[in-house]
């Protein structure tokens, strides 16, 4: 029987809560007609305002949509409404050929897909070997940019622990400070220093010695160990592209997608997946970003296994990774929950982590027969013999709500991320339950 979408994951497609209520609006069968799916695709025609129905088709691997409707965001309401129908009336969606003009697109989507990478093939066959003295002399320069502004940034910092963190005759925003970090092409320190400004005092001096640290190893990397000064060189802002990464060595696994969650700033969506290996038991994160108004393009299911090789950014814990080459669709994970820690475990391995990489704000991690519990001082989780505090600032109230929902009192499973300020849940899994998605309420 094919597998279909669970509602959470189709919303969380939508590139914002508007377009959700939208969809909802359109997830009946009142509007729908002459809809169909043949497993890989969905199509169907809507009626809109105007004479002549929106025909929306959707490709459900990647997943790519195509509708006529006038709409700028991607994807529209039509084709969150289609998917929305498929999900929740499996019958109002029938097994079937594809329509022409639906068929039409695919193959036309499948051809562009098969020439692209035949480009793909034929340009990196044809490269011009690169030069590796110009590419030493680009980097020397970055580096002494970096350098020169990471120096700047430690005699700001004494400066203002000088003075005293009560003395305010010396303080004042940092947005100077962090147009300084740009200009030395230093990205990563540019957004902490941004951050101070928000921070309450009392925990100034703990980012101050952060950052201070962070700058002085800016400055030294050359001698740190390989691993960490990876990491170093990720936190100072360096990055490398997905090609870059994924022509050294890659990991082949069935990863299981244990949740997803997206921010979104007036610049971009981001969206972060997160992974674990079937056979390995690595975690895996994935990046995806998105226009304002345009959903990020990857989508995986929560709860689902997707077969893939996998590439890893370089660091001290690698978590980072490319997406590689899949090999098909995700298919439906396995019903049990995955395995978790206990609240001492998941502090610990958090301890450890930090030994290792100072300026780790989190870990994902699954915590395991845990019951969520809210108090006057806010929400915390519970295994009974410890307890942990919920970040609330990271999960929406109704989250937390729909959490104590699930659970109704007993022992679930959750995954999310756990650091120094608390436990941020992304997926619950409650007995014989599927994964609930907790983080784009």
């Amino acid at each position: 029987m094919e597998e279909r979408w669970s509602t959470e994951h189709v919303l969380s497609l939508a590139p914002d809560a508007s377009s959700q209520k939208a969809a909802g609006k359109l997830s009946s069968p009142a509007p729908w007609s002459g809809t169909g799916t043949d497993g890989t695709a969905l199509w169907g025609e809507c009626k809109g305002s105007g004479s002549t129905p929106y025909r929306t088709v959707i490709e459900l691997a990647t997943p790519a949509y195509q509708c006529s409707c006038p709409s700028r965001k991607f994807p529209c309401k039509h084709a969150l409404g289609l998917l929305l129908l498929w999900s929740g009336s499996p019958e109002a969606v029938p097994a079937a050929e594809p329509a022409d003009w639906a068929d039409d697109w695919l193959k036309a989507r499948a051809e562009r897909a098969e020439k692209s990478a035949e480009k793909s093939a034929e340009k990196r066959a044809c490269a011009e070997p690169a030069d590796p003295e110009a590419a030493r002399r680009r980097a020397a320069r970055r580096g002494a940019r970096v350098a020169a502004g990471a120096a700047e940034l430690r005699l700001r910092l004494a400066d203002r622990v000088r003075h005293g963190l009560a003395d305010q005759s010396t303080a004042g925003p940092w947005e100077e400070v962090a147009a300084r970090m740009v200009d030395a092409q230093a990205p990563g320190l540019a957004t902490r220093v941004r951050e101070l400004d928000a921070l309450p005092q009392e925990r100034l001096l703990e980012e101050y010695a952060l950052l201070h640290l962070l700058a002085t190893a800016a400055t030294r990397t050359d001698e740190l160990p390989p691993a960490l000064a990876a990491t170093v060189r990720s936190r100072v802002g360096y990055t490398l592209d997905a090609a870059e990464v994924l022509s050294g060595p890659t990991v082949r696994d069935r990863w299981l997608v244990l949740g997803s969650r997206d921010t979104s700033d007036e610049r971009l969506t981001t969206r972060r997946v997160w992974l674990r290996g079937a056979k390995t038991g690595r975690p895996a994160l994935l990046l995806a970003f998105g226009r304002p108004g345009q959903a990020p393009d990857l989508a995986l299911p929560t709860g689902h296994l997707l077969e893939a090789e996998l590439a890893y950014h370089p660091g001290t814990h690698p978590l980072r990774a490319a997406l590689g080459t899949r090999y098909g669709a995700p298919e439906p994970g396995p019903a049990a929950a995955p395995d978790g820690l206990t609240v001492a475990e998941a502090v610990a391995g958090y301890g450890t982590a930090v030994a290792d990489d100072p300026w780790l704000e989190s870990r994902p991690t699954v915590l395991a027969e845990v019951v969520p519990v809210r108090t006057p001082d806010g929400w915390y989780l519970t295994d009974g013999h410890h307890t942990v505090p919920v970040r609330a600032s990271a999960v929406p109230e109704a989250a937390l709500w729909r959490l104590a929902a699930v659970s109704t009192g007993r022992p679930l499973t959750v995954f999310g991320e756990y650091g120094h300020q608390g436990f941020a849940p992304v997926t619950a899994w409650a007995a014989d339950q599927r994964p609930v998605g907790l983080s784009n309420l």
